[in-house]
This record gives structure tokens, C-alpha cells and sequence, in this order.
């Protein structure tokens, strides 16, 4: 009774932050506000659900890890991509849009305004 609880919970957390990671998709107007949506929201979504997934597998027959070696995957590769995501986008809007100055620290980053 109390892991059908547990899975139930993290069924509805899961699809709730997925749910709020999609309308922030949709909704946020800027390519660079749109990150945040899939990255942060989503991932934790789909964490969760796995988890739960995780939570009966082990509940109701031997276990399963494809799930967590699923879910580690996951949480490694969304930051990776958003900041791949986020890098292209600086270096496209270039001379479109005015960035605000990197700091004086040389190793700051790979943008520079030359």
C-alpha cells in the first residue's frame, strides 16, 4: 500500500513537471528563455516518472537498473545540450543584437566580441 502510494506520487510529480516544462516550451518568447523549459522542468519530469518506474519494477518483480542507467544518461546529457544550445545562439546573434560585455577575465568563456 504505501510503494502504490510512493509510485502514485511520483507518477503525478513527474507528469506535472513535464507538463510545466512543456507550456514554458511553448509559452517563453526567446530562444534563450526556452532553454529552460526542456533542461530543468522536463528533466525532472521524466526523472521522476522513471523512478517511479524504477520503485515498482522493484515492487512487483526482480528489478530492473535500465531505468537508472536511463535516468543518470539523462541528467548528464540536458545541461550538456542546453549550454551547446545556448552557446550557438550567442554566437549567432552576433551582430544582430547587442550582449552585454564579457568580464575582464580572459578565460571567461569562448565568445569574444572580435
Amino acid at each position: 500500500m504505501i510503494t502504490e502510494a510512493i509510485i502514485a506520487a511520483l507518477l503525478v510529480i513527474g507528469a506535472f513537471f513535464t507538463l510545466v516544462g512543456s507550456i514554458g516550451l511553448i509559452k517563453l518568447d526567446n530562444c534563450m528563455s526556452r532553454l529552460h523549459g526542456p533542461t530543468k522542468a522536463s528533466t525532472l519530469g521524466v526523472g521522476a516518472l522513471l523512478l517511479a518506474s524504477v520503485v515498482y519494477s522493484f515492487n512487483t518483480a526482480d528489478g530492473s537498473v535500465h531505468e537508472i542507467l536511463v535516468m543518470a544518461f539523462l541528467f548528464v546529457t540536458a545541461p550538456i545540450s542546453g549550454n551547446f544550445i545556448a552557446k550557438v545562439n550567442m554566437h549567432s546573434l552576433r551582430g544582430k543584437q547587442a550582449l552585454p560585455p564579457p568580464p575582464d577575465d580572459h578565460v571567461w568563456g569562448t565568445y569574444s566580441e572580435k
